[in-house]
């Protein structure tokens, strides 16, 4: 209770959430999903404004919005946590916080929850629009959940590298920067790896039974390939054909990113403080 309780975190989030910026950004998703919404239901409609929406056509809708979801919390993540720490840095205030009571951890877990809160607002804020799915029918609600489970471990696994990489470099933009590199490396270039891989195999081996774990790893862990496989069932059975390894992706991916996020933490912790012997 200490650690949810603490003077940064309380801090951060009046600070956050007195923003005109925090504002902007939650109207800036809002708009973002209108006008995907928006423009969607025009062309399903012939830009008529009238016809019928099929169950084929609402998980079209529903696989779009998904999407557009997911690459905005890898958009706006990095952009929220990767200045957590450098900027105290750059403002001389960091000095002043590391000599209050409050320990490294306390001091990390503040500078993230209250980014992570912000995210989740984002998140519940746009739940009106993205419930619009229930009306015409071919979406359960367990997929629907699950693609917000997914939204969320990728978001707190995001967050914690740029908390990492925020204690780590000492400059905002370059911090920024290195946060998104590490985004394009979980999402660009796992899936570029995962068709090297697989193209490179069938190039070389014959044996069809021949198990493909790297190529597993990497499509196990983009979020955007677990993605397609929450809405569509048959690209886990894919997986499995293209690999020959017959593993829960779910395990693998929340294995993946609780190790991320667990390691990134510890990083943070660890190095917020200057060592001196």
């Amino acid at each position: 209770m200490k650690g949810i309780q603490n003077p940064v975190l309380k801090k951060e989030l009046k600070l956050r959430f007195r923003s005109f910026k925090s504002f902007s950004g939650l109207l800036f998703y809002l708009l973002t999903l209108l006008i995907f919404t928006g423009g969607f239901f025009l062309v399903a409609t012939e830009f008529k404004g009238k016809g019928f929406i099929t169950p084929d056509i609402n998980i079209t809708f529903f696989t779009m919005l998904s999407y557009v979801q997911l690459a905005l919390v890898l958009f706006i993540t990095p952009a929220l946590t990767a200045g957590a720490i450098s900027t105290e840095r750059e403002k001389q205030t960091l000095n002043i916080l590391l000599t209050t009571s409050q320990t490294s951890w306390q001091i990390i877990f503040g500078k993230l929850s209250s980014s992570i809160a912000y995210l989740v607002l984002l998140l519940f804020a746009g739940l009106p629009i993205s419930s619009l799915v229930f009306f015409f029918g071919g979406v359960s609600p367990g997929d629907f959940l699950l693609v917000y489970v997914l939204l969320m471990i990728m978001l707190i696994a995001l967050a914690s590298i740029g908390i990492m990489v925020s204690t780590l470099i000492r400059k905002t933009i370059i911090a920024i920067v290195t946060t998104y590199g590490f985004m394009l490396v979980l999402t660009v270039l796992t899936a570029f790896f995962a068709f090297i891989s697989l193209n490179f195999q069938d190039m070389t081996s014959e044996a069809v039974t021949e198990t493909m774990p790297f190529s597993y790893i990497m499509l196990a862990i983009n979020p955007f390939v677990h993605l397609s496989n929450v809405i569509f069932p048959e690209v886990s059975t894919g997986i499995t054909q293209l690999t020959n390894i017959d593993m829960s992706l779910w395990g693998t991916y929340i294995a993946f990113y609780l190790i991320i996020t667990v390691v990134t933490l510890s990083i943070a912790t660890r190095k917020i403080r200057v060592n001196m012997k």
